[in-house]
């Protein structure tokens, strides 16, 4: 007999089924058995009635894996806890294929008592088996899905870049440093420079998702010091304005088909709403952002020339008293405080063509135009007091004819953390690493 999924008992009723899957939880009464069985499309009720059966049932401890054969029956009343709650299971026989330990270290079931994160995340397995943990991956999937809808149609290439580097990628903080047959290396904070080299390859058109690596020290809700980065880059452009044209456009596409696929799930499982934003996205320069602050706030960021975490929520609070919308591009970020490829707005010194995007008080984004003028690009970056030597490489790529071009790079992590209402990046990352964690 073939496998049968718990999302397709519905349209097997009066059949025989044989089943996969977890002893989600357990119920004994006098003379009968139900069992909560769970797969990775749902969670169905057992039913075990006396006899031999019965008796073999009552050693079966949670979280064992079972195959199960049983006809399906309509249920005599609904049951909230389960996703197939118009069905239930009677059972004719049964195997254990692998038993669990009868103490489980962290509880699966919903609305027992719920370690906290840390002790959750050192049985990450474990943890992961909770339908709601599920169901953020199942969303996930779903999204990169969309994404690519958006790429294919589009023209997108994607690239693989490499994680091992002979030189920074970006500053040199924040760098994990390894050794490499006899000569440093280190790993990408980004595949920015990799990103820029498919410009000037003729690709026109990419993007990537992949791991990056920071050497933060922060230990943050979010922050980590390995995530998944999605990046695009376009050429032909004409300033950072053509690059957040296009990321709008993206970003509406993929909130709009998660709505339709997972909106009402989504609802009822994190109670957040999924709103699909309108075009175009509202746009402020980073000094009309500080004046709002301090004029409609009285909020001055710790940072020159940047928010700090508090100045962004407040912002996006400004933007949606004020224009009805949770998103916000935050343009024109002084020089000082961006990496020397961003090119710098025509008749200033001070001021980049770059931009963050905002999304309910978080940056999400950060993009630009860069600067693809060789000789610009090394004053720029003699500017910053990088060594030209240790570039090389990278500004070979402008010898020999570059388009104009810009991108952004967006983190996952954080847009599941915002369409979920949730409240650390941890909580969407299948194995975090931060400043404490390695393992498992």
């Amino acid at each position: 007999m073939e496998r049968t999924k718990i999302n397709q008992l519905k349209d097997n009723v009066g059949n025989k089924v044989l089943l996969k899957g977890w002893v989600h939880e357990t119920r004994d009464q006098s003379k009968v058995k139900f069992i909560l069985f769970r797969d990775n499309s749902g969670i169905v009720q057992l039913v075990v009635k006396e006899g031999d059966l019965f008796n073999n049932f009552s050693d079966i401890t949670k979280e064992s894996v079972l195959i199960i054969e049983g006809e399906v029956k309509e249920a005599q009343v609904n049951n909230p806890e389960v996703s197939a709650n118009a069905v239930e299971v009677i059972v004719s026989s049964y195997e254990v294929l692998s038993v669990a330990n009868k103490e489980l270290p962290i509880q699966v079931v919903k609305g027992k008592d719920q370690a906290d994160l840390s002790v959750r995340l050192d049985w990450r397995w474990i943890d992961l088996r909770k339908p709601d943990n599920l169901l953020r991956f199942k969303i996930w999937t779903f999204m990169e899905k969309a994404m690519r809808e958006f790429w294919y149609k589009e023209e997108f290439l994607q690239i693989y870049s490499p994680k091992l580097m002979g030189a920074p990628s970006e500053s040199g903080a924040e760098l994990f440093e390894v050794e490499y047959f006899g000569q440093k290396a280190y790993l990408a904070q980004s595949p920015q420079f990799f990103k820029q080299m498919a410009m000037a390859s003729g690709f026109e058109k990419i993007f990537e998702i992949g791991p990056v690596f920071r050497a933060n020290p922060s230990h943050t809700t979010r922050h980590d010091t390995e995530f998944t980065m999605i990046d695009m880059e376009i050429s032909f452009i004409e300033s950072h304005e053509d690059v957040m044209q296009v990321e709008e456009k993206w970003i509406t596409h993929v909130i709009s088909r998660i709505k339709e696929e997972y909106g009402e799930e989504i609802k009822k499982v994190f109670d957040a709403d999924v709103v699909v934003p309108k075009l175009p996205f509202p746009r402020v320069t980073m000094a009309e952002a500080v004046k709002m602050l301090k004029e409609e706030k009285n909020y001055t960021p710790s940072e020159e020339g940047d928010l700090d975490a508090e100045g962004e929520k407040l912002l996006c609070e400004l933007i949606k008293e004020k224009h009805g919308h949770e998103f916000v591009f935050v343009t024109e970020y002084p020089w000082s405080v961006r990496p020397f490829y961003h090119m710098k707005k025509e008749g200033t010194k001070d001021l980049t063509k770059s931009y963050d995007l905002l999304w309910k008080g978080l940056e999400i984004t950060t993009g630009a135009q860069r600067e693809h003028r060789l000789d610009i690009l090394k004053e720029q970056a003699v500017e910053k007091g990088l060594d030209l030597d240790l570039i090389k490489d990278y500004l070979n790529f402008f010898k020999f004819g570059c388009p104009p071009h810009g991108g952004f790079g967006f983190s996952p992590t954080r847009m599941l953390l915002l369409l979920l209402n949730l409240k650390n990046v941890r909580e969407v990352t299948f194995l975090p690493r931060d400043t404490g964690r390695l393992n498992p």
